[in-house]
């Protein structure tokens, strides 16, 4: 059974800094792309960076581009997302997703809901990210 966990969220005064950690299990590392999505009250699901084994998509969301980065470390099934830089519009839920099949090089349109055309296959529940001061 895939399963994605999320953790690492929380309150961070604007301008500061936190790492999200997605700890994978049933499947291969390498033959999935995974990606880190986020939901803002009200808005729509957008996609934010993706990866594949330890290769990084070139596909990113403009509103994260130089201030989030996302790694891997196959040893421990774990997909982090360093965000640095952080602003108020970044508060919201913060998803990890997994799927074999997606354009990896537009994998940040598959934020839709699950069951859609234009969604991953398996999806965490999510952590909290508030940006406040």
């Amino acid at each position: 059974e895939v399963q994605l966990v999320e953790s690492g969220g929380g309150l961070v005064p604007p301008g500061g800094s936190l790492r999200l950690s997605c700890i994978v299990s049933g499947f291969s590392f390498d033959d999935y792309v995974i990606g880190w999505f986020r939901q803002a009250p009200g808005k729509e699901r957008e996609g934010t960076l993706c990866i594949r084994g330890s290769t990084v998509s070139s596909d990113v969301a403009d509103s994260v581009k130089g201030r989030f980065f996302i790694s891997s470390d196959s040893a421990k099934n774990t997909v982090y997302l360093q965000m640095n830089s952080l602003k108020p519009e970044d508060s919201g839920v913060y998803y990890c997703a997994a799927d074999r099949r997606v354009n990896f090089r537009s994998c940040t349109l598959y934020g839709g809901s699950p069951g859609t055309l234009y969604s991953m296959d398996h999806w965490g529940k999510g952590t909290l990210v508030t940006v406040s001061s």
